[in-house]
């Protein structure tokens, strides 16, 4: 089931990264965080649709899959879109083929470094952040393109390294053909939370607002957080959606 659709950028020819970077090559950035203005943090609804995403962020010791989270999804067929950065897709292509096969997954771009998006190496979380224009707009679309690479699929849309954007970068973002994707709630604060935690974070949810949480920690306590929560959402009326 699907939401009321997000906009996103109509199908055009691939533009040129390095075109998009030169157009802001040297721009100043006077904002920064995770809600600016052209990230899209909720979506349209008749009803009580909820979206939940799943962000595989990929590196050292952050390339795993959390099966029993996967295998919740699947068994209550619940969709989700699912954030997958370049080097969780690189450790396993072959995974990803079988993510992508199954029509609850809609397959969406982490990042190329999982880097924070910035025109000025602005860090988050202590994650220095993308340095210029040009590592902004690769950071986009290096994954991007290995995403149809191995899908056939372009993605949608887009979340930056620990969700952090300049205005800069967020425009970039947009050029590049994708939408840069917030959230409302933060379910599992980076898969450091308890179930309890996760559960209880997943009971701030809203008609169309969108959780964050986690697939690439198998040992968290977010499958266990998701399992009790859905169930109570679904059991007070809200169906979760594709964006």
């Amino acid at each position: 089931m699907s939401a009321h659709p997000i906009a996103t950028p109509e199908a055009m020819p691939a533009p040129f990264p390095a075109q998009v970077a030169s157009r802001h090559a040297g721009a100043v950035p006077h904002q920064w965080g995770v809600d600016l203005p052209g990230i899209t943090s909720g979506f349209p609804t008749s009803g009580k649709q909820f979206a939940l995403t799943f962000d595989a962020c990929g590196g050292p010791g952050n390339s795993d899959i959390d099966q029993a989270l996967i295998d919740l999804l699947i068994a209550e067929q619940i969709p989700a879109t699912l954030f997958l950065n370049k080097r969780w897709v690189d450790a396993d292509p072959a995974r990803v083929q079988r993510l992508a096969a199954n029509p609850l997954f809609e397959l969406a771009n982490h990042g190329g470094a999982h880097k924070p998006l910035s025109v000025s190496g602005r860090s988050a979380y202590k994650v220095p952040g993308t340095a210029s224009a040009e590592e902004a707009a690769y950071e986009v679309w290096d994954n991007h393109q290995r995403i149809i690479e191995l899908t056939g699929r372009a993605p949608r849309f887009f979340r930056a390294g620990t969700a952090h954007y300049d205005e800069v970068a967020v425009a970039i973002v947009h050029e590049l053909g994708e939408t840069p994707l917030g959230f409302t709630v933060n379910a599992d604060f980076g898969a450091t939370a308890s179930a309890a935690q996760v559960q209880r974070a997943m009971s701030a949810a809203t008609p169309g607002g969108i959780a964050l949480a986690h697939l690439h920690r198998p040992r968290s306590g977010t499958a266990a957080g998701m399992a009790a929560a859905l169930p109570a959402l679904r059991a007070a009326g809200f169906t979760f959606v594709h964006l």
